[in-house]
Formats: structure tokens, C-alpha cells, sequence
């Protein structure tokens, strides 16, 4: 969080003596390089301009492969050569995985470089579960006429790689026909490090004007160039040394037969990324990777935000394939749509080549190796998956108190309340400030006795003063980050004068886990949590809002190296420290917003420094949906927006879609006004109140939807080609999307003053809104206008479903534990329907030792049943887990009283005869109405159960007749 003034008197002697923020509500894009004012970018970017003016076949690449030597079964590496520099020894490897039914790895780096010096290679060691994934030992190589041609994967795939020796140029296909492409346009290079040869260059005539670098007299300016900033580079007054001089690499990645990408989170861009280059650009710069701490962003830019997912969806009616590059420096990728293909060009600041192809075919396929290799996000706190109250600050303990009595009085269901920086003396987080909190366990407890949590913020810049444990800690432990001439790095954050723990140092894990034991933290308890901000990491008076690049980290590696991986090794380590504070272990819950691949297994995060504007508004279902589909789906934005004041229809258009992003918290900057949803008069405070109630009902849905992305990556929020991946009307829609796999399809409302919606169906199915259980007759490819007035948004049930809900809110989640469920039963066209039940203690790792119910909910027309599910994944992939008993564990005896208290079914064509629930009859109601399998549209048909008689827990059946 950056802002303008906030109240304590220490940060504004801050913010006024620096002058680093601004007062304006705007972002300020200078403070933000640009292509053009990268040189790794303008050197690497332009080797794209000489391929595209050069005459058609004229312009080939330097690189080229000697013949392949296996190194084990799976593996082989080829001798690689640059034409421009014989002398440079490069190697190219391509490994075959074993998991993942056909994943690629390609790697390429310099080998016995005559220079001190190395390229960055431990991204893997971060991003991925294993650094070096078990190979495939069924792989098999031909190599003949130049070629090298791998076969692969299951026999069904029929993959294989196509490696061209001369010049370099990979491809793969599937049946054949090549679905991704690297090295086309040959836009591959890899600069390597060598001295700076003043003598050799050409005139500079000013400082932006590029050079060629001769060296040996060789012309190679028809590829290669580079500029005055190549060996050291200033940015406005910052410096930047570079000691290793040229280290960028650039790479071109082609994805014939397709119209559509997503990914490259995070960027307020739409789904399907648009052009940066081209007669058709959307946008005048490559889209960035690159953490930054940006101050009220765009609604619609490529300017880098809080994290970089290197990940690409390529997608088609036919196919879908990924690419994952494991890169952790600043990165500009280039996106040109063409009629046969859409390319991509890929330019980096430092790091060898590592990319991983991911074979698809499906979109379903890719979320699971894209699991497969970074992992899942773990099921987090149940109670974390309903609704958090935040702002910047809550003043002191009596506020919070007094927040907290005020959701009870208005009847709003809360279960988290949040702490800002203003909590902490001098903002020296884990010290509580005395005079507004001075019992602060006594206030977490307080808080908790009603089942509810607090979290407060942990931001990684550390106060440099001697009197604080934590800094005199890790400057006596030696595990601070280092400018380039060895002492420890200074710079200006919200504590005034601060350091930086360097969590690439394995010697500070330890010790930040200590900071957070119980016995350590005593002004702590086991119901408060932590929100890791500005872990970009932000640094006002630094180089873009950040740490200078030629600072070191642990193993010698400069900042520019592990940027993007920065804010989640904070992260990381912060939810471990949770993980140990007790025993036995209990989920932990820890925020972050800045994140990089592999973020997803610590915790949750959010989209940053939003805006309450109807344009911010709008913008953010395609962020998150990319998020969703780069693993990152334990996410959200700012209900409310963070910046501004938004009018009361624009707060409960807010509230209406954060009530449908996985992580769901209202949050304000401090010089908003208080917006807490029950200040507002009638109606607003109703339909605030309506919107947050109706999420406790849903929880288990959205539970649901957590625990199959803990299996196998699938996203929570799924967008429509990801759900309907054939038609090709929904490849671009990012404005609605599918809750896991419930069957629910949800549309925010974000234009001002709409009273009707547009949805798109793309399937041949009924639809039945949610609140009215108005039918929309089966039809594919329609557009269906809702009636939305304020009080309403679009929440649509796909014919088919089955939907678990508890029409009972409590004031907080854990204590419905005990209540009963309903089941909303939505008939397809042939009147079937089907649906899940996942439950545990929603707090520790008991599930792992099958401690869970799973139950597996169908309707045939004839007969409803629930039978037990068993839980494969996580048997076959977690070392510990037992065998799961789906009556005889714990947990499913602590539940065995809750009841299904009524089942409403939607669409029959006609009442039963009778209803028998295990063998005894029951009552119920019938509504005359639509029915699914007819084409009028109107109210549909429903019967109600009431008190059928069954549980969550046994296997049971219900039959009509």
C-alpha cells in the first residue's frame, strides 16, 4: 500500500521531508521504465525490427547444434554455437518428464566461460516442486539429415519434438501437426559476459544512441547491437553498476493455429492478451514482468504490477498448449496476432534458458501440469473463504471492538478483522503500539470468542534501529541484503530508514520462524494472522519503487537475478513460521501481493492499490481470471476499491462481485471515509448485508472449488474457454465466469445505472436463476438479458447441478459447523443432475489422514443419491496420507448428527407419485412450472423436501416414482 498522507506523525515527517509520494490520484508512469529505456530491451527488442525488414529467407539465426549425447533416459544435450561468437561454448539440453503426460524442458546456458562470472540458473529451485523433475524413461531420439526428432508421451498423444540443428529451431507437434514453435524467427540469443571494449565501438554521439559491438573487427550489426548503458546504466539519478555487463536473453515462441493467449499475470489487461506490436496494437509497450509497488495502477495497461507469472495459454477449438519460462529478472514479452499463428517475443534482463512446454491438449490438462510442476494451491483455513473487514487503520483497540459488536448488531456475518501499519509503534511490525493497543492478546481474544480471526501486517523493511529485536537480530545473524559493495543495504520505507532481510540466505528461515513462536511473539495468539505487504520489494527512494539491481543476495546473485521471486520468499517463509507456531500443526493464512510462480502454495493474494471507479471495477474478473488460470487462485481485489470514495451504488456493485472472487475483503485507504456496510441507511445496508449472507450460504460451494484446486490445479474462478473450450464465441469473454465445477455462472454488474445484464451461454442447457428460479430453456450459443437493478446481479444455476448451501448464517463460519444443508437441484435438459460435498475441520492437516467426508451427489430422474468419493490425489502424491474410511474417521463422527434439512429439485416435468428416503416416505411440495426438457421459458417447476431424513455423512438414496 503507497498512499499520500497517513495519520501518525512519523510517517508524515516521512512522506513530507522525502517527497516520495505523490498527492495526486494518478499513477505515475514515469516513475516506470519502458521498453525503450531498459537496454537489455531496446538491444534484444531490435533484433524483432531486423528480422521483420529483412528480405523473406535472408534472415536466419547464428545459433546451431552440433549432434545430441544422451545423458540419461529422457535426457540429451547438444553442443551449441553462435556464428558471431565461435569461441563461446553454449549447451542446449531438452529433457522429457515423467509426470505430466508429455511436459518438455528445454534448457540452454553457457558452459566454460572464460570469465568469473555465471548466469543465473536457481529459478527452478523456487518456482517448481522438484528443481529437476524424474524423467520420462520411455522417451526414444532419431537423429538424422540435421534433425533431431524426440518421441514422447502417452501413445495416444503421439508427440514428438522436431529439433532442426542448423539454424537452431524447435517445434512441437502433435500428430504430427506443431503446436508450439521456438525459434522461428529466429529472435533467439543469448548475450554473454565479456569486457568492455571501449576502442572497438563506434562514435557515440549521445547517450540513448545504440553501438555496434565489434570486438574482433566481425560485423555482426545485422543481429547484434548494443548501447552506452550495455556495461553500466543510469536511470534518472540511480545508478546501476553492472558488473557482469551484458547477461540478457531473448527468445521467440510461435503458437501456430490459434487466435487467443492468456496469461503473463499480472496486468489489468483483458483475458485474451491483445497486441503490443503490429498494424493491430492495442498497446504501445510489451506486456512487463516486473514486481513493482505501483501507485493506483491503470485499468488497462501493460505496465507491470505486484507479481510475474511467466506462464502463456495458447488456445484453439482444437488444441490448447502452454509455456512455462522460468525467469525471475525483468522480463518484456511482445504479443502480434497473424492469420496463421499468433507470436511471441520473449526478452529478459538476466537468467539462463529453462522453458517448459506443456502439451495440453485441453485447458483442463494444462491446469494439472502446470500443478504438476509448481503445485497446487493446499486447502487453506475454511474460515478464510469468507468475508474479511479491513481498512488502513483501524484506530485502536476499542475501534476494533467496536467494529466487530456493529456487524453483530446489523446482523452481517464477519470472520476476519484486519490490522494496517498503523498498529505497530514506529511501524516496527511485530511491536504493538502501546497507546492505542495495549492488550492487544486480550483484543484478539475477544475477537476470537466469537470464532473470528485478526490479521495484521508483516511488511519486509525493517526499522534500522538498535532498540528492535528484528534488526538487531538479522544484522547479528548477517542475513541482510547487501548493496554491490558488500555492506548492508539502507533504504526508505514506511519505518523511516530500513533494511531488508535476504530470505535467499537459508540462515534467516530458522530464525523468521522464531519471530513468530508464541513464547517469542507474545503479544500474539494462535487466532492472529499475517498479511505480507510491499514485498516487491518496495523502496520509495529506490530505482522505480524499488531495490537497486546491483544489490547482492546469498550465493553472489545480484537483486536483478531473483526480483520477481523476491516478495515469495517472504511469503514462503511467513506461512512456514505459522505452520510451526503450533503442534500440531494448523493451516496458516498469510496475504501477499507480490507473487511469482509457485506463489500459490503459501497463501492467498491480492490485485493492489485499486481503484473505487466503475472502470476498476470492470477491469478486475479478467485479473483475476488470469490469475486463476496461472494457479493463483486464492485471490481477490479491494472490495470498495482502496482509493476514493465510491457512491453507494457503486460500493454494492463492489460488494456484489467480491462476494465471487476466492478471497473476499472490503479495504480502504486511510483518507477515505468509513465504509463499513453497516454505517449505510435502508436499502443499501440490506443489499450490503443480503450479498455478504448470501457468501456464508455458498460457502460450501466455494469449499468445493478449493479442495479440487488443492488436487489438481484447476482454477476457482473458471473462465468460459476454459469451461466450454470448442466454442469459439467464449474465447474472449473475461467479464463472467463458472464457480469451480458447481455449475453456478456469475456476472458482476459494472456499468453505472444498468438495470439489465448480458450473459452468454455457450452450452445446450437450461439455465435457472439463481434467486427467482426463472428458466431459460436449453439453447447453445444464446445471450440471455437479465433484469438487474441494484438489488440484483446475474447468478445463474446450469441445468445439471447440484448445489450444497446452509440457508443458516451465523456471525462468523466456524460456528455452522453443526448446521444443516440444503440441496438446490438443477435438472439438465435429459433431467439429471449431479454435485459434491467436501467437508473437514476446515483448520488442520487431519484431512490428510482421512479425516474428511467427500460425497458424490447424482440424480438420474429416478433416484437421488449420495455415496462416498474416494480421495486418489492426494493418497498417490502426499507422503502420510492414510487411506480414507469415509464413516469411520473422527471427523465424519463429529458430523454425523448434521441433516440435510430440505432438497428443492428445479424443472421436473411432472410431481411423483411417491418420494422414499431410505426406504420411508416423505413430504413434500410441488410447484407447477417450466420444466427443464420443455423450450418455454418461465418460473420452473419445483418440489421441495422437507426433512428427508438423511445426513452428510452416510451413503443414502431417495426414490421418486
Amino acid at each position: 500500500m503507497r498512499s499520500s498522507l497517513p495519520l501518525s506523525p512519523l510517517s508524515l515527517l516521512l512522506v513530507l521531508s522525502l517527497v516520495l509520494l505523490p498527492l495526486t490520484m494518478a499513477v505515475k508512469e514515469e516513475d516506470f521504465k519502458k521498453c525503450s529505456q531498459s537496454s537489455f530491451c531496446r538491444r534484444l527488442r531490435s533484433i524483432a525490427n531486423k528480422q521483420e525488414s529483412a528480405p523473406s529467407g535472408t534472415f536466419n539465426s547464428p545459433y546451431s547444434l552440433s549432434p545430441p549425447q544422451a545423458i540419461e533416459d529422457g535426457s540429451w544435450k547438444w553442443p551449441l554455437e553462435s556464428s558471431l561468437y565461435p569461441e563461446v561454448k553454449f549447451e542446449f539440453r531438452a529433457d522429457v518428464l515423467a509426470e505430466g503426460d508429455g511436459i518438455i524442458r528445454l534448457r540452454i546456458d553457457v558452459i566454460d566461460s572464460t570469465t568469473p562470472f555465471k548466469r543465473y540458473n536457481e529459478t527452478a529451485r523456487w518456482a517448481l516442486l522438484d528443481t529437476n523433475p524424474p524423467l520420462s524413461s520411455s522417451a526414444t531420439i532419431k537423429t538424422s539429415s540435421g534433425k533431431s526428432i524426440i518421441t514422447y508421451g502417452p501413445s495416444s498423444s503421439k508427440l514428438s519434438l522436431e529439433i532442426q540443428h542448423s539454424p537452431l529451431k524447435v517445434t512441437q507437434l502433435r500428430n504430427g501437426k506443431p503446436e508450439i514453435v521456438f525459434n522461428e524467427r529466429s529472435l533467439f540469443h543469448m548475450e554473454h559476459f565479456r569486457i568492455k571494449d571501449v576502442e572497438s565501438a563506434q562514435e557515440i554521439l549521445s547517450e540513448s544512441e545504440q553501438v555496434v559491438l565489434k570486438g574482433d573487427q566481425q560485423d555482426r550489426s545485422w543481429f547484434e547491437e548494443s548501447d552506452i548503458d550495455a556495461f553500466e546504466e543510469t536511470w534518472k539519478k540511480w545508478r546501476d553498476s553492472k558488473p557482469k555487463g551484458l547477461e540478457g536473453f531473448s527468445l521467440d515462441l510461435t503458437f501456430p493455429g490459434v487466435k487467443h493467449v492468456y496469461g503473463l499475470p499480472e496486468h489489468a489487461s483483458p483475458l485474451s492478451l491483445p497486441d503490443t506490436i503490429g498494424p493491430n496494437a492495442h498497446y504501445s509497450d510489451p506486456y512487463r514482468l516486473y514486481n513493482v509497488d505501483i501507485f493506483e495502477y491503470l485499468a488497462d495497461s501493460p505496465m507491470s504490477l505486484y507479481g510475474a507469472i511467466p506462464l502463456l495459454h495458447a488456445h484453439s477449438k482444437g488444441h490448447s498448449v502452454g509455456v512455462l519460462n522460468l525467469v525471475a529478472s525483468d522480463t518484456f514479452v511482445d504479443v502480434k496476432h497473424d492469420n496463421d499463428a499468433v507470436r511471441t517475443h520473449w526478452v529478459s534482463e538476466s537468467g539462463i534458458l529453462d522453458v517448459l512446454l506443456l502439451p495440453g491438449p485441453k485447458p483442463q490438462q494444462l491446469f494439472e501440469q502446470y500443478a504438476v510442476l509448481t503445485g497446487p494451491t493446499p486447502l487453506p483455513p475454511q474460515w478464510s473463504t469468507a468475508y474479511h473487514q479491513c481498512r488502513w487503520n483501524y484506530n485502536d483497540e476499542a475501534d476494533v471492538l467496536e467494529v466487530d459488536r456493529k456487524f453483530d448488531e446489523a446482523d452481517i456475518p464477519l470472520d476476519v478483522t484486519w490490522l494496517d501499519i498503523e498498529y505497530a509503534e514506529e511501524h516496527r511490525y511485530f511491536d504493538w503500539n502501546n497507546r492505542f493497543f495495549p492488550d492487544p492478546v486480550k483484543m484478539i481474544d475477544a475477537v476470537a470468542s466469537k470464532g473470528r480471526k485478526m490479521v495484521v501486517i508483516v511488511d519486509p523493511h525493517i526499522k534500522k534501529t538498535d532498540s528492535f529485536r528484528i534488526y538487531s537480530d538479522a544484522k547479528e545473524l548477517d542475513v541482510l541484503i547487501k548493496k554491490s559493495d558488500g555492506n548492508n543495504f539502507e533504504g526508505w520505507c514506511w519505518t523511516g530508514s530500513s533494511v531488508w532481510v535476504d530470505f535467499f540466505n537459508e540462515k534467516s528461515w530458522a530464525w523468521w520462524t522464531k519471530m513468530f513462536d508464541l513464547k517469542t511473539w507474545k503479544d500474539s495468539t494462535n487466532a492472529l494472522f499475517i498479511w505480507n505487504d510491499m514485498n516487491e520489494p518496495s523502496v520509495f527512494d529506490g530505482p522505480e519503487i524499488s531495490m537497486p539491481r546491483d544489490n547482492i543476495h546469498a550465493g553472489g546473485w545480484e537483486h536483478r537475478d531473483v526480483h520477481n521471486i523476491n516478495g515469495m520468499m517472504f511469503h514462503n517463509q511467513t506461512a512456514h513460521a505459522l505452520i510451526a507456531r503450533e503442534t500440531p500443526a494448523k493451516r496458516p493464512f498469510v496475504l501477499s501481493r507480490s507473487f511469482f510462480a509457485g506463489s500459490q502454495r503459501y497463501g492467498a493474494i491480492w490485485t493492489g492499490d485499486n481503484m473505487g471507479d466503475w472502470e476498476h471495477l470492470a477491469g478486475e474478473t479478467a485479473m483475476l481470471l488470469s490469475n486463476n488460470i496461472a494457479g493463483m487462485v486464492f485471490s481477490g481485489a479491494d472490495v470498495g476499491g482502496f482509493f476514493g470514495n465510491p457512491t453507494p451504488e457503486l460500493l454494492v456493485r463492489w460488494y456484489q462481485a467480491g462476494a465471487f472472487m476466492p478471497f473476499f475483503r472490503a479495504h480502504a485507504h486511510i483518507d477515505t471515509k468509513r465504509r463499513e456496510p453497516y454505517l449505510f441507511d435502508e436499502p443499501i445496508r440490506g443489499y450490503l448485508r443480503d450479498i455478504i449472507r448470501l457468501r456464508y450460504q455458498l460457502l460450501p460451494v466455494w469449499y468445493n472449488a478449493f479442495h479440487d484446486s488443492s488436487l489438481t490445479g484447476v482454477p476457482i474462478m473458471r473462465p468460459q474457454y476454459a469451461v466450454f473450450p470448442e466454442d469459439e464465441q467464449g474465447f474472449a469473454i473475461d467479464d463472467q465466469y463458472y464457480i469451480g465445477d458447481s455449475g453456478l455462472l456469475f456476472k458482476p454488474v459494472v456499468k453505472e445505472g444498468a438495470e439489465t445484464s448480458e450473459v452468454y451461454i455457450s452450452d445446450a442447457q437450461p439455465y435457472y436463476n439463481y434467486f427467482t428460479h426463472h428458466l431459460y430453456p436449453a439453447s447453445a450459443h444464446q445471450t440471455l438479458s437479465l433484469s438487474t437493478p441494484l438489488s440484483t446481479f446475474p447468478l445463474l444455476i446450469q441445468g445439471g447441478s447440484i448445489i450444497p448451501i446452509r440457508q443458516r448464517v451465523r456471525r462468523s463460519s466456524p460456528l455452522m459447523w453443526q448446521d444443516p444443508f440444503t440441496l438446490t437441484i438443477a435438472l439438465s435438459k435429459d433431467g439429471k443432475a449431479s454435485g459434491q460435498l467436501y467437508l473437514d475441520d476446515g483448520v488442520s492437516y487431519s484431512y490428510q489422514q482421512g479425516e474428511y467426508i467427500w460425497k458424490d451427489l447424482r440424480f438420474d430422474g429416478n433416484t437421488l443419491k449420495s455415496t462416498s468419493k474416494a480421495n486418489i490425489e492426494p493418497t498417490s502424491r502426499e507422503e502420510g496420507v492414510v487411506a480414507y474410511d469415509p464413516e469411520n474417521n473422527s471427523w465424519a463422527q463429529a458430523v454425523s448428527h448434521v441433516k440435510i434439512e430440505s432438497i428443492v429439485i428445479l424443472g421436473m416435468k411432472g410431481e411423483p407419485k411417491t418420494i422414499k428416503a431410505d426406504g420411508q416416505e416423505v413430504d413434500w411440495v410441488y410447484e407447477n412450472g417450466v420444466a427443464s426438457n420443455g423450450k418455454r421459458e418461465g418460473e420452473s417447476s419445483m418440489l421441495i423436501i422437507k426433512n428427508p431424513g438423511v445426513g452428510i455423512v452416510g451413503d443414502w438414496e431417495i426414490v421418486f416414482s
